[in-house]
């Protein structure tokens, strides 16, 4: 059996971490799910904020759905829409099926999830695990797993 790639990164700023989102974007071509874990204010919605640039998408319109929960992002000249999910006020992986996110798995669209370790076993399989930690002022330590290619 393969072991699944890992990549252990330090970025010094927001900007390299959001950059390391629109690197990996380069490698996705739709149906992936990333998990993103790391306590509040660790920069996981600003790593996605670079995956949605990566992709295509308009950085700026990314925002955390804590509230929303689920938000779409997408636009007809892009190859992948994503989709950002926040499980944050999830108290029950129960609860996460009424959110929808396995019709989210469907057609070319990258699930991005916050607090992702609160999905059920079986939305995980597979998934590219992204964990960010605070390594002491503006730098961050992020660890990927399951990388298909190297970033």
């Amino acid at each position: 059996m393969t072991k699944p790639a890992v990549e252990n990164i330090t970025t010094r700023s927001d900007e390299e971490t959001a950059d390391l989102g629109r690197r990996l974007a380069r490698t996705l071509r739709g149906g992936e799910v990333l998990i993103l874990s790391g306590p509040l204010g660790a920069g996981k919605t600003v790593f996605v904020r670079g995956l949605a640039e990566g992709l295509g998408l308009d950085p700026k319109t990314v925002h955390s759905p804590s509230f929303a929960m689920v938000t779409e992002y997408t636009d007809e000249s892009v190859r992948c829409a994503l989709v950002h999910a926040d499980l944050y006020r999830i108290d029950n992986p129960a609860e996460t099926e009424e959110l929808g996110l396995v019709d989210c798995l469907e057609g070319d669209r990258v699930l991005a999830v916050e607090w992702g370790e609160k999905l059920p076993a079986r939305l995980r399989v597979g998934a590219i695990e992204i964990a960010i930690e605070d390594a002491g002022g503006d730098m961050r330590q992020v660890t990927i797993l399951g990388l298909r290619s190297a970033l």
